[in-house]
């Protein structure tokens, strides 16, 4: 049994990669419970494991007093003196006991506190290791595939993919090596406690890690990453050396690390942006590869109208949205796409629905300290509090209450023209701005443009926005 237990203590030393000596003390623990549950809970119980023999050393120690008071610790002076003849009261005595007395019980004890602790030790390594390493990359075997879930055997543990954390229309076998990011560890799970996932953005920014040096190297930045796994990401970056282009080295010589990436992803498609720090700028090489022709920017809202030609309103939008709501994840603005057209007639009708202030017949001394405070509509100065037009230098209270009054009863009897609603709805940005238009103006099949639920051939390169807005292909 000696061997048994040095081989079982070796065996588990091995594969859990548990500390020996913690394997030692947990199994001492194990047969001193053992033990305890037949002499009482509170006896002084010491057991020792020789290591290099694989000995098992039980002893009972119970103290000499004249008044029991807890039978599993003392013994009379007439039960010690019947071990020991010149045995007083305060003396100690040691009384070995044999393995073989507590038989299966003692050994079915040891072993329960010795799983026991061996699962609490190597989920605390499992957490430890894994901890720092949120946000890495890892590569491991599906294991096995239960209800959608997939495990996967790590170097010294198992991790948990979810199937909310898998791209769609990707399927996984048993014995497949898999790439995923660590999401999260979860101390307290009842199975696997790396939590992975292929759906994160931070998985597509680890694979252009390993697939670019330069990236990894530091020379080419990853500033964003917007993603609809299985369909369509962009990528922003930028290059700290200028003798480098920061796209050319992610799309690779004819496309190769591009590509590689986009059949690691099952054929999404990528699109890979030259960040910018001028907001404009960058919102409009996001819309690629649609052209853009003014940006109009509200840094209040953090909201941008863009204004691109009537032909390239499609694909700005892109099938479903897709396009602009990427773009609007990618540079953190609210997009507002109008066509050419469309901002011709909101210009019309606001400069229709415009009316000035010298219709309201205030007097032309009136009228000039208005304009002079910038209230040049009569719009603008039904939108002017009280207070704020009494400090108007020259407008007093009433002169104040009589122009706003004035001010009203013009309005009511002449409306200013209604704006019918917009292409894409104001304040509604990229992500649901466009739902209407891109349901009526989504892309032809024949559009080079961007199918964007469509996987991309492998033959086929990669495509990526360049500084100038057109497209790169390598």
């Amino acid at each position: 049994m000696n061997h048994d237990i040095l081989d079982a203590l070796s065996q588990i030393t091995r594969e859990k990669s548990v500390d020996r000596a913690m394997l030692i003390e947990t199994l001492e623990v194990g047969l001193a419970s053992a033990v305890r549950r037949k002499y009482g809970a509170t006896a002084d119980v010491q057991v020792s494991f020789a290591n290099d023999t694989g000995a098992i050393s039980i002893v009972l120690r119970r103290t000499v007093a004249e008044t029991i008071e807890d039978p599993a610790l003392q013994m009379t002076v007439e039960e010690a003196r019947a071990h020991r003849r010149d045995a007083k009261v305060g003396d100690v005595l040691s009384f070995p006991l044999p393995i073989a007395e507590f038989g299966r019980n003692a050994i079915q004890t040891a072993k329960q506190v010795l799983i026991q602790r061996v699962r609490e030790a190597e989920r605390e390594r499992v957490f430890r290791e894994y901890a720092d390493k949120i946000g890495t990359l890892v590569r491991g075997v599906v294991q096995q595939v239960d209800r959608g879930n997939v495990i996967v055997k790590l170097d010294h543990s198992e991790g948990l993919l979810p199937a909310r954390e898998q791209i769609p229309r990707s399927y996984h076998r048993q014995g497949d090596y898999v790439r995923a990011v660590v999401i999260n560890v979860d101390k307290l799970a009842k199975g696997p406690q790396v939590i992975l996932s292929r759906t994160h953005p931070d998985f597509l920014r680890r694979l252009f890690e390993s697939e670019v040096p330069e990236i990894a190297d530091s020379i080419v930045e990853i500033k964003a990453v917007a993603r609809e796994a299985g369909a369509r990401s962009k990528i922003s970056v930028f290059s700290n050396d200028p003798r480098v282009d920061a796209v050319g080295s992610c799309v690779g010589l004819k496309g190769s690390r591009v590509q590689s990436i986009v059949r690691e992803l099952g054929g999404e498609r990528i699109d890979i942006v030259p960040w910018s720090n001028e907001s404009n700028v960058f919102v409009s090489r996001a819309l690629a590869p649609a052209r853009v022709l003014d940006v109009r920017v509200n840094e209040a809202e953090k909201a941008m109208q863009v204004i691109v030609a009537d032909d390239q309103l499609s694909l700005a939008i892109g099938k479903g949205g897709q396009n602009a709501r990427l773009a609007a994840k990618l540079t953190g603005w609210k997009i507002d796409l109008v066509s050419k057209t469309e901002e011709k007639k909101r210009h019309e009708l606001e400069r229709a629905s415009r009316i000035e202030v010298e219709k309201l017949e205030l007097g032309e001394a009136t009228t000039e300290k208005l304009i002079s405070a910038g209230i040049e509509t009569v719009q603008e100065l039904i939108a002017v509090p009280l207070e704020k037009l009494v400090d108007i230098p020259g407008i007093g209270e009433k002169t104040a209450e009589k122009v706003l009054a004035v001010a009203h009863e013009y309005l009511e009897a002449h409306p200013p023209v209604v704006a019918t609603e917009s292409t894409a709805a104001n304040g509604g940005g990229a992500e649901e701005a466009i739902a209407t238009e891109a349901t009526s103006e989504a892309p032809e099949a024949g559009d080079e443009s961007l199918t964007a639920d469509e996987p991309q051939p492998e033959d086929e390169p990669a495509e990526a926005t360049t500084p100038d807005g057109g497209e790169h292909r390598g």
